[in-house]
C-alpha cells in the first residue's frame, strides 16, 4: 500500500492552528464564567493585634481614609454575650462575624444585640470615620476628619441599617481584632474567593504593652479571665498569665506567618512593630497603605504629624482614647514607671516574643534608666521577605 508523507512543516503548522484554535475557544469560554470567581471589588483587611499595643491608633490611621469602612474589634460583641467560654471556643464565632463584616453581612449582629437598635448600640461605633458621615451620618462628609466626641452627639440616634448600607458604599473594609490568638483560625478566611483578605500584624514590646494595661485593670479584667478559661470570672493579671497567653500568641502568629507559611499567605501577611511606627509615622504608614492599596492623603497627613507631636504621653482617663500625644515619649514610658522586678518578670514570661520580635532584653536597672540605650533593634534583621520563599517546601 502506497504511503502519504506528508512535510513536517506542514504537521507543525496543523498543530499551531489546532492549539491557537482551542485557546481561543478557552478564552472565549472563560469570558463566560460567573461573577464569583473573579477577584471580589472590596479590599479586606484584618489588623490582628493584642490589648494595649496601639492598635486603636493604627486603626483610626485607616478609619479616617474616605475610601476605608472601618469597624473597632465588632467580636467584643460575641465576648460578651459567650463570656462564660474559653478564647479558644470562641475562635469560630468570632471569625464568622468577621466574615460577615467583611461582606458586609450585618445580619450577623442579631445574636448578640438588642433587636431593635441604633448606630450607638455597636461597640465603640463612633471611632468609625464611615459610621459618623454619608450616608450612615449626614453631619460630617467622607473628606473630613472626625472625632469620637462629636460623633456620638451628632450621629448616635441613627438607625442599625446604616451600618450595612454604609459598607457596601467603600472599596475598603478594615476591621481590628485583638480576640485571635492563632493565625490557622484565620486561614478559612484567606482561602475564601469572596473575601480579598490581608493581613496587618501589629506588635509591642511586651514590656511596654504591661505598663499600659496597668491603666486600664478594671477595664480588661473580663476579657483576661476569657483569656485564661475562668468561666466568667474576672482575673487581674498580676501574675502575667494573660501577657504570657498573649506573648505565646503573637509568637505562633509571627512564626506561622514567616516559617514555611502556605502560599496563600503571599504577599497578604505584613507585620508592624509599633515602636518603627511612632518613630518614623509616615514611612510606617505609607508602606501600610501600599499593602492596603491605598493612598496617603494631604489631609491625612497633616492629622498623622498633629497626632502624633502631641505634649506629653497622655493621661490615665485617656488609655482607650486617641488623643495628640507624643508618640515616642509613649512608646518608652515603661522605662521610667516599671520596677526593674516586673521587668524582670515580664521578660522571663515573654523571653521568646522578645527575642523574635526584636528588642533588646535588660540586664540591669541601670540599663532600664539609660534611655540613650536602643532597644529596638533594627527591623530589617528581623523581618521575613517573601523573596527568599520557595513554595514548593
Amino acid at each position: 500500500m502506497a504511503r502519504i508523507r506528508i512535510p513536517s512543516t506542514i504537521v507543525i503548522l496543523f498543530v499551531m492552528v489546532q492549539t491557537g484554535f482551542l485557546l481561543f475557544m478557552y478564552a472565549r469560554y472563560s469570558s463566560f464564567l460567573p461573577q464569583s470567581e473573579e477577584k471580589p471589588s472590596q479590599v479586606h483587611i484584618l489588623i490582628l493585634s493584642s490589648w494595649r499595643s496601639g492598635s486603636s491608633f493604627v486603626g483610626q490611621l485607616f478609619s479616617q481614609h474616605p475610601s476605608v469602612f472601618y469597624l473597632m474589634e465588632p467580636a467584643w460583641h460575641v465576648w460578651v454575650k459567650m463570656y462564660q467560654n474559653s478564647a479558644k471556643v470562641l475562635h469560630m464565632a468570632v471569625r464568622d462575624l468577621v466574615r460577615s463584616v467583611f461582606l458586609c453581612d450585618m445580619s450577623v449582629f442579631d445574636a448578640y444585640m438588642p433587636w431593635k437598635r441604633n448606630l450607638s448600640d455597636l461597640f465603640q461605633w463612633a471611632v468609625s470615620r464611615a459610621l459618623c458621615s454619608a450616608p450612615a451620618c449626614d453631619s460630617f462628609q467622607r473628606t473630613d476628619i472626625t472625632s469620637e466626641m462629636a460623633c456620638k452627639t451628632l450621629c448616635g440616634r441613627y438607625p442599625f441599617s446604616k451600618v450595612e448600607e454604609a459598607c457596601k458604599t467603600y472599596s475598603h473594609v478594615v476591621i481590628k481584632e485583638v480576640r485571635f490568638f492563632d493565625l490557622k483560625v484565620l486561614y478559612p478566611l484567606l482561602t475564601d474567593p469572596s473575601l480579598n483578605l490581608k493581613i496587618i500584624h501589629l506588635v509591642r514590646d511586651p514590656r511596654a504593652v504591661v505598663k499600659s494595661r496597668e491603666q486600664s485593670v478594671k477595664a480588661l479584667a473580663r476579657d483576661n479571665g476569657i483569656v485564661l478559661s475562668t468561666n466568667g470570672t474576672k482575673v487581674e493579671d498580676s501574675k502575667y498569665k494573660v501577657m504570657q497567653e498573649i506573648c505565646r500568641s503573637h509568637v505562633q502568629i509571627y512564626e506561622t506567618a514567616t516559617l514555611k507559611p502556605p502560599n496563600f499567605l503571599k504577599d497578604r501577611y505584613l507585620m508592624i512593630r509599633f515602636e518603627d511606627l511612632v518613630r518614623d509615622p509616615l514611612s510606617e504608614i505609607s508602606e501600610m497603605y501600599k499593602f492596603a492599596d491605598l493612598s496617603l492623603t494631604p489631609t491625612l497627613k497633616s492629622w498623622i504629624y498633629n497626632i502624633t507631636h502631641g505634649q506629653g504621653p497622655g493621661k490615665k482617663k485617656e488609655a482607650f482614647k486617641i488623643t495628640s500625644r507624643d508618640a515616642v515619649s509613649v512608646s518608652q514610658a515603661w522605662r521610667n514607671v516599671l520596677s526593674f522586678q516586673k521587668i524582670k518578670k515580664i521578660q522571663e514570661v515573654c523571653k521568646g516574643a522578645i527575642n523574635m520580635l526584636g528588642y533588646q532584653l535588660l540586664d540591669s536597672e541601670k540599663e532600664q534608666r539609660d534611655l540613650s540605650l536602643d532597644l529596638v533593634l533594627p527591623r530589617r534583621q528581623n523581618q521575613f521577605s517573601w523573596s527568599s520563599f520557595n513554595p514548593k517546601h
